[in-house]
């Protein structure tokens, strides 16, 4: 059972960027990561998702990103600059890890079990996001439905929905680009929000996003469950959404009321008959591991101040609430690490300490993450799912699809 200043859950932007802060901090370190290999949750992203439609994606700490190729898949070239980070920064990321449960010690540490042995920690960073916990709404005759329903999390590409009659469900970015691709091969769609869209035709520069960031914190510090940062982040209006308007792709659909064995139905009577219905309805925080800690409050959530967890400072969440975004991932990171060692460390200055948690090299039998390929080998392609798959597609501030 090893020893260590800090476990980091998650090994996407927030937990590399929170690793990265850490190498310097004097503070003993480790990153357990559940997925097979680098890159958190753009390694599952669907294939036909290309790099020429998302919006942009945010530098990890001290490594600028190039932009790749515009035909280039987002679930390689993302993969590929997360391992060039690690290896030229010498993490110490174990994966496959996946963490089953945090608890407290007998002797005032952290306790993280996982499936290949026991940390004792200090201080614990979660950043295990939200891509293992889709959220599937609720809706009656959903059982009875004769046709197939999927997730975002589970969308391969538009060739599945050749000649289907197809119901995305979903205001957010994931749901547009998903619409825009099987719309070109499907017999017809229907899209179907709670909310009317709301299309941006300015940027989505960092003004704009710690303008929804604030958004997000409000709730945190309040106790409840946060609302993602797509939720209120706008679309954007590019060309190819004012092409897809032209040809009747986006004309929004109010919630329906039921599902039938036949497709889906209005309060008023009025149907639709469908093959497919298509959740692209978000995800939740991924912090089933965290529960024995007691951590949420009356409110259904956890209150935070920053990414300190207020019940108990030794344990911080990045990419959680308000730092859920690329945006908002590194500044989280540096954040954490500088009240960690405020905690755990006072009287060391930053750089004076170990990086990297080398101290825990001798752990549970796990292969150091950075090992895993040379530059451009992405990560496995298959999700694992469990604590530990940081990132997820509700993070989509700072990586939006332009849609052209």
């Amino acid at each position: 059972m090893p020893d260590i200043d800090v476990v980091v859950i998650g090994a996407g932007q927030a937990g590399l960027s929170s690793a990265y802060h850490l190498r310097g901090s004097g503070l003993s370190s480790v990153v357990l990561d559940a997925n097979p290999g680098p890159g958190g949750a753009w390694q599952h992203r669907w294939p036909t998702l290309r790099m020429a439609t998302v919006h942009g994606i945010f530098d990890l700490p001290g490594m600028h990103f190039d932009p790749p190729a515009p035909d280039e898949r987002a679930a390689d070239a993302v993969p590929a600059y997360f391992a060039a980070f690690e290896r030229r920064f010498d993490l110490d990321v174990r994966r496959p890890v996946r963490v089953l449960a945090v608890d407290e010690g007998p002797d005032g540490r952290l306790v993280v079990s996982t499936e290949h042995g026991v940390w004792r920690a200090r201080g614990l960073i979660n950043a295990t996001g939200t891509w293992t916990r889709p959220f599937w709404p609720r809706y009656p005759g959903q059982e009875t439905f004769r046709g197939r329903q999927l997730h975002t999390a589970d969308y391969r590409g538009p060739a599945d929905f050749a000649g289907k009659r197809v119901v995305v469900v979903g205001g957010g970015t994931s749901a547009v680009q998903i619409l825009l691709e099987i719309a070109d091969v499907a017999a017809s769609t229907a899209w179907v929000t709670r909310r009317p869209p709301v299309f941006r035709e300015g940027p989505f520069d960092q003004e704009y996003g710690r303008a929804v960031i604030a958004k997000v914190e409000a709730r945190v510090k309040a106790g409840l469950p946060p609302r993602s940062v797509v939720s209120v982040t706008d679309l954007p209006w590019t060309p190819a959404m004012a092409a897809a308007a032209e040809r009747g792709v986006l004309v929004r659909r109010p919630m329906f009321d039921r599902l039938s064995p036949d497709g889906v139905v209005w309060a008023d009577g009025a149907s639709y008959p469908a093959d497919v219905v298509l959740w692209a309805t978000g995800w939740r925080a991924a912090l089933d591991h965290l529960a024995p800690l007691h951590l949420r409050g009356p409110g259904g959530g956890i209150v935070m101040d920053g990414t300190r967890v207020v019940a108990d400072p030794r344990i911080h969440l990045v990419g959680y609430g308000p730092s859920a975004s690329t945006v908002g991932a590194n500044r989280a990171g540096r954040a954490a690490v500088r009240e960690l060692r405020a905690l755990l460390a006072p009287g060391v200055t930053a750089g004076s300490g170990v990086a990297g948690g080398r101290e825990a090299s001798g752990g549970p039998g796990v292969a150091r993450g950075h090992a895993s390929g040379g530059p451009g080998v992405a990560g496995g392609r298959e999700a694992s799912g469990g604590p530990g798959v940081a990132g997820g597609a509700e993070q989509e501030l700072g990586v939006a699809a332009g849609l052209g």
